[in-house]
């Protein structure tokens, strides 16, 4: 049997600190995306909060950044 659960959680101002962290580091946007497994398109759209944000995304984005977000799916 399989048991499903789906949380959505709102993070204000993700979209800025995912950016100042890119900004703060010195690799190119390329780069850091391509560690994190999406184009440079994607990465800005997140940045702007112009989409929904998959927690394994943002796994992979704070592991390219070497940084931790604190966003919390704990009910």
């Amino acid at each position: 049997m399989k048991v499903v659960q789906r949380s959505v959680v709102e993070v204000r101002g993700l979209g800025a600190k995912i950016k100042r962290a890119r900004e703060a580091d010195p690799r190119s946007v390329k780069a850091i995306a391509t560690l994190a497994k999406m184009t440079p398109q994607n990465w800005y759209r997140v940045e702007a909060e112009e989409q929904e944000l998959p927690r394994g995304t943002l796994m992979r984005m704070e592991a390219a950044l070497m940084v931790d977000f604190g966003v919390s799916f704990d009910v």
